[in-house]
């Protein structure tokens, strides 16, 4: 059973370590002490970098969310999947793609016209990583697993906090979805504003179908669907 009352400072304290930014600091230092540097000799961003960096940082939180689950007396497998049937929720995530592509073209043209000044990237240095078609497959793996996976997960976890041990799940929606934009404004404002949104729509689904399965089937599908969209273009 769940510990009952905690301190308040010690699940913030667990939402600061699960929230991606210690470990991404830590790991990226880690990386450069041994010979992976994020940039290449002319200046873009190396794909060894990413890939490592994603790769270990999704193991090191899934690893810390279940380690403090587990310390808690909670089940990592009830707190990431619910009590829905796993292919059900499945099956919401492939249909909830069209609404996503939706809402982010509809907000894409709305900043275009409203505030184009916020396309301050206008390339995505991301995009330099796609390569060859070997580097498509890397970079698919990576967004799947790094983005779908990890962050849903990450992200479940942390609404989970905010709703059973500080009872503020609209506080923990706002907050994980302004951190959710800021960790991409390498990509630029826009594209800040537009993970934003897509971070408080796939929270949307975590908090009310008590299951991250359909937020990584969406997520999953609508960052495989825009690198391929960016490696054809």
């Amino acid at each position: 059973m769940p510990r009952a009352m905690r301190p308040p400072w010690q699940v913030w304290a667990e939402i600061v370590l699960c929230s991606g930014y210690p470990s991404q600091i830590l790991l990226g230092v880690l990386l450069k002490d041994l010979g992976i540097a994020p940039l290449t000799a002319d200046g873009s961003l190396s794909a060894t970098f990413v890939f490592a960096l994603s790769l270990a940082d999704t193991v090191v939180l899934i690893a810390l969310a279940s380690w403090l689950l587990v310390r808690n007396g909670e089940r990592p497998r009830d707190v990431f999947l619910g009590r829905r049937r796993v292919s059900e929720e499945a099956v919401v995530g492939v249909l909830s793609v069209p609404f996503v592509v939706a809402l982010v073209l509809v907000l894409s043209l709305l900043i275009r016209a409203v505030a184009p000044v916020l396309r301050n990237v206008p390339v995505n240095p991301l995009e330099g990583l796609l390569g060859t078609q070997t580097g498509l497959l890397a970079f698919l793996f990576v967004v799947i697993v790094a983005g779908g996976l990890r962050e849903e997960l990450q992200r479940a976890f942390l609404l989970h906090r905010f709703r059973h041990n500080l009872g503020q799940a609209g506080m923990g929606l706002v907050i994980t979805s302004l951190a959710f934009g800021l960790g991409h404004t390498l990509q630029g404002w826009d594209a800040a504003i537009l993970t934003g949104a897509l971070g408080a729509t796939w929270g949307v689904f975590y908090l009310t179908r008590g299951s991250a399965v359909a937020s990584i089937v969406s997520h999953s599908l609508f960052n495989g669907g825009e690198l391929l969209r960016a490696f054809v273009r």
